[in-house]
């Protein structure tokens, strides 16, 4: 219509050089040059395509595309902007795509990988793409308007990058242009809203296999305990009857009012208080519980796990642990006087021998580091140098854990009129953020009148299942039960020792930011937020997609599995047709929608309306294969034609919208960087050392001073250049 014909196809080494900084972003070397130019099959330029397509470069090239729309970072924005370990989502993403891995469930597991079918490692690691929201560590933020926020960025993400959709609007009030209301838009939030915001331990592949070996090695030691002692569960089972009981009953006493130390708390339904936003280094809390009645002799602190705590918890310490460096009961009495109450000795299920305090928390500003951490006895010692710590060995970390403190004279609770727990909790880092804080996350507190109260040295998983007959013990209960008994029978004090060396090399992993679902009457009630404000509820919405899209099944059930699903579904109008778009963005330099985020009602009508919902039925109908996309694509004639264009055709089609010639665009930042690294590696092999470059302006390699670290970019080098770059 427009008058033009195609372009004549470009030269080979043009077209060499196109698709290798197309699908892997680097350039062919003069080797692989040579081998193309010198190759008169027929199949010379498909043999080149499938070969960059196998390539570990393409994922790194391609999955980068997805990272930008995924919102990826590796530190936390706000203020603080802190450096966060979240390579190991990058790196799925990047196997991801290099394995090819069907795009629906690629979407699949990155929204709701945790609740498929055993779900293992990947899957949960997928979930990484929830997370790549902001996280604001300022002291005094409210931590649930930001997990408000962090859902908003979600759907925005999900909007966006997945349905080619923006959903913004509709967070405040109905879609002005697009029929998106606010309620359906709730109805998605909805399914969003139920997640535990999750830093879990993940595993490279040797990591992962070094524990595998160590649990064999383990398993395989327990096997030849019970072939030594045939009769083992029928003394398990006597012994667990006989610790069936627990030593003490305690009465779960609650708190009414907390000190203000910057951290936020949540009071749950089991008595225990959850701190949440801001992570300072060191804190004193003190916790105010209304008249306690009765007789009390001793108090038990309870550290507590917890989903939305780093690993875990109990503690906020980036390993999840924590110290705490004095306890305190005091008590008010009816004038308001207080009087400090003195506990004469403490029990803990976990004692670690004393050590000096260990990274991050060091603060070397003040001179050389004397703060140690070691058993509970640091707890009640008077010394501010001193603390008791659950960061014990690795196989040990991550679980509940619990201290008993006796009063010296037991107190009837009529004296007073107020009890004050206080946690001094003085071994944090030099700096005010998360990653120096090493304060309790979870915890609870119980009274006795039992004056030989001591801490149950029962692990709470190991009390859980020993509180039960044993006839309701399935295997690895027995399993469980039999790996904390034999640590008790002194004719096995050989064999737990190499049990003990073998656990002693548990590899420490690298923290990722995931999602879990939240259960049972954990779950929360999703409200419509008028004008988006979370101090604004109006009326509950139930989990739904919003009406002028495709339907979800009806016996679905309400959960983000179903919303993953329901975003890749093949009756989904805009999912495979946003996927296309932003491919065919990349290669052209414009998309057949000029809007890869937003192919609705207000973008620019697309090019090639029929070419856009031919390659998004192709795509799906190769079960959702990009490497058949991007070899569709490459192979074609359209990509194949010279980008050379005279002054008559650059004036009848300047945007190359017509497509009468082959793509031209320019070369993006990363591609620059990446030959740049490329090169010098080039230069280190032709010179025989190392490539020097030369000196970069110093303001290139400073970052903010909140960082703390002046060094992050000192210095010259290839390195220091790729951060710059």
């Amino acid at each position: 219509q427009a008058g033009l014909k195609p372009s004549p196809e470009a030269s080979r080494e043009t077209l060499l050089r196109r698709l290798h900084l197309d699908l892997t972003g680097l350039p062919p070397t003069l080797e692989e040059q040579r081998a193309f130019l010198e190759d008169p099959s027929s199949d010379a330029y498909q043999n080149v395509v499938e070969r960059l397509l196998a390539s570990p470069h393409y994922g790194e090239r391609w999955g980068r595309h997805w990272l930008d729309a995924a919102r990826y970072s590796d530190s936390d924005g706000y203020e603080k902007d802190l450096r966060r370990t979240n390579w190991h989502y990058r790196d799925w993403v990047v196997r991801a795509v290099n394995d090819d891995k069907p795009y629906d469930r690629f979407i699949i597991e990155q929204v709701a990988g945790d609740l498929l079918p055993e779900a293992g490692q990947d899957e949960i690691v997928a979930t990484g793409f929830l997370r790549n929201s902001m996280v604001n560590e300022e002291g005094g933020a409210d931590p649930e308007q930001f997990r408000v926020e962090g859902i908003f960025d979600r759907m925005d993400a999900i909007g966006k990058a997945v349905l080619g959709l923006t959903t913004q609007c509709a967070q405040c009030h109905t879609h002005k242009y697009d029929p998106l209301t606010h309620a359906d838009y709730f109805g998605m939030f909805a399914y969003l809203n139920n997640c535990n915001e999750s830093i879990v331990a993940a595993y490279t592949a040797e990591e992962q296999h070094q524990i595998d070996s160590i649990l064999q090695q383990i398993a395989d030691r327990e096997a030849a305990l019970k072939q030594s002692l045939p009769t083992w569960r029928e003394e398990l089972a006597s012994w667990a009857a006989a610790n069936r009981k627990p030593p003490t009953e305690w009465r779960v006493v609650r708190v009414v009012r907390e000190d203000y130390t910057g951290e936020k708390f949540a009071h749950l339904d089991d008595g225990s208080i959850l701190s949440q936003s801001f992570a300072p280094p060191s804190a004193t809390n003190g916790f105010i519980l209304e008249r306690p009645e009765g007789k009390i002799s001793a108090v038990r602190l309870e550290l507590l796990t917890h989903p939305d705590l780093p690993r875990g918890g109990p503690g906020r310490s980036v390993y999840g642990t924590n110290a705490l460096t004095e306890f305190i009961v005091a008590g008010v009495d009816p004038q308001g006087a207080e009087k400090k109450l003195k506990i004469a000795s403490a029990t803990a299920d976990i004692n670690v021998e004393a050590r000096p305090l260990g990274e991050p928390f060091i603060d070397e500003r003040k001179g050389p580091e004397k703060r140690v951490v070691g058993p509970i006895e640091y707890a009640i010692d008077g010394d501010g140098k001193t603390a008791w710590t659950t960061q014990a060995r690795l196989a040990d970390r991550n679980q509940p854990r619990k201290a008993v403190f006796c009063l010296e004279q037991p107190i009837d609770g009529a004296e007073f009129s107020k009890l004050i727990f206080r946690m001094n909790q003085s071994h944090g880092g030099p700096l005010g953020n998360q990653r120096h804080s090493n304060i309790a996350g979870r915890f609870r507190f119980s009274v006795t009148d039992d004056p030989d109260a001591q801490a149950d040295p029962l692990p709470a998983a190991v009390r859980e299942i020993v509180s039960r007959d044993v006839d309701s013990w399935d295997d690895g209960d027995w399993d469980r039960a039999f790996a904390y008994w034999r640590t008790t029978r002194d004719q096995w004090s050989a064999m737990n020792a190499e049990i003990d060396q073998l656990l002693a090399g548990y590899p420490a992993g690298a923290s990722q930011y995931v999602v879990s679902e939240r259960q049972g009457s954990d779950r929360r009630t999703t409200y419509r937020m008028e004008r988006g404000n979370f101090l604004s509820p109006a009326e509950p919405v139930e989990p739904h997609t919003p009406d002028f899209l495709h339907p979800v099944a009806d016996d679905a059930p309400a959960n983000r599995l179903t919303f993953a699903r329901w975003l890749v579904d093949r009756q989904s109008p805009t999912t495979a047709r946003a996927l296309v778009n932003r491919v065919w963005q990349t290669y052209f330099g414009i998309g057949f929608v000029e809007t890869a985020e937003d192919l609705g009602s207000q973008a620019p009508p697309a090019s090639h309306p029929p070419l856009l919902d031919w390659l998004a039925v192709e795509l799906m109908d190769s079960q959702w294969s990009l490497k058949h996309l991007h070899r569709l694509i490459v192979t074609s004639a359209t990509y194949r034609q010279s980008s050379t264009a005279d002054p008559s055709r650059r004036a009848a089609d300047p945007y190359n919208r017509l497509l009468a010639r082959g793509p031209r665009v320019r070369v993006e930042a990363e591609i620059v960087r990446d030959i740049a690294l490329a090169a010098s590696g080039l230069l280190n092999r032709e010179l025989g050392g190392p490539c020097v470059f030369p000196p970069a302006p110093e303001f290139l390699f400073l970052p903010p001073a909140s960082y703390g670290e002046k060094e992050w970019f000192a210095g010259d080098g290839p390195d220091n250049y790729r951060r710059s770059l």
